[in-house]
């Protein structure tokens, strides 16, 4: 296991039960070609829904399955599963998400320079209102759009 993925998927999984401050994403998104940020935040918000779909219905196996090479490399299956079920279960069935912010960037914090998209839902929950999640999918090593980074707040 690679020290930067530990490093990357640990913060993200971390970022779970501690939320990252807002300034960590404030930064300008580095250039890009115009045409490609529309159709790479549109990927990165489809994968992301996806994978969100996994994680309401409580499938966090399969949610971590889905995940970027780089969160897998950095936490288990196991420990993954068993870190946010805690999180999630108690909020209860999700009612309600809507996107709030969608934003690429081909820079992260903490991460290697590669394509990201920065999503913010806000989302009601059975047991939680008004909950705040970040998403970060960013495309994978096989060209696909994978979550790297969650966390709810």
């Amino acid at each position: 296991m690679k020290p930067l993925a530990r490093r990357l998927a640990l913060t993200f999984l971390a970022a779970s039960l501690l939320p990252l401050p807002p300034a960590a994403f404030a930064q300008t998104p580095a250039a890009t070609p115009p045409a490609t940020q529309p159709a790479d935040t549109a990927a990165g918000q489809a994968a992301a829904e996806q994978w969100l779909a996994l994680v309401d219905a409580g499938d966090y196996a399969g949610s971590w399955r889905a995940a970027a090479s780089y969160f897998q490399g950095a936490v288990d299956e196991a420990k993954w599963t068993a870190s946010i079920g805690p999180v999630r279960q108690p909020l209860g069935k999700m009612l309600t998400r809507k996107l709030l912010v969608a934003r690429f960037s081909s820079q992260m914090p903490g991460a290697p320079d590669g394509r990201y998209v920065f999503l913010q839902f806000q989302t009601d929950f059975e047991n939680k209102k008004t909950a705040v999640e970040t998403v970060v999918p960013m495309l994978d090593r096989d060209g696909h759009w994978r979550v790297s980074g969650y966390y709810v707040r």
